[in-house]
């Protein structure tokens, strides 16, 4: 099964973001997750700075997701209007990986497909046409 879901970032304003539209859309099973509660790696620790911002939260509406992040420092910020992806995740690997391919032709690897803590197969890519793509296998 595939899902096609809008993913906000913004410059540390995730937290109230989400909690806004999580009101205002009687949003269900509402999960926020910050950059200091990620497995540490001594190769990349996180800066101080970065550990109360939001690495990653999403929430539930009728019959649909969204989700949302914070930049990290030293990132480049994002110009409000322009701070959605697209987030596309399937249960079929060989799938994301030919969409990957594609969107990556002509366009820019922002990440390249790799194994995270969150995805045994993850990427972000922005496609000729200045469309922000991000890549997930996630099994049902």
């Amino acid at each position: 099964m595939s899902k096609m879901t809008p993913y906000l970032v913004f410059n540390g304003e995730t937290r109230e973001a989400v909690q806004l539209y999580a009101k205002a859309f009687n949003a269900k099973n509402v999960v926020i997750s910050t950059f200091g509660e990620m497995p540490p790696n001594p190769e990349h620790p996180i800066p101080e700075e970065a550990k109360q911002l939001v690495m990653h939260a999403s929430f539930e509406l009728e019959n649909s997701k969204m989700m949302f992040s914070d930049t990290f420092p030293g990132s480049p910020q994002v110009t409000k209007g322009d701070n959605i992806t697209l987030a596309y995740t399937s249960d079929n690997e060989q799938e994301l990986r030919k969409i990957f391919e594609l969107f990556a032709d002509g366009g820019n690897v922002t990440m390249p497909l790799q194994e995270t803590f969150w995805s045994k197969c993850y990427g972000q890519v922005t496609d000729k046409f200045g469309i922000a793509w991000q890549l997930s296998y996630e099994l049902e």
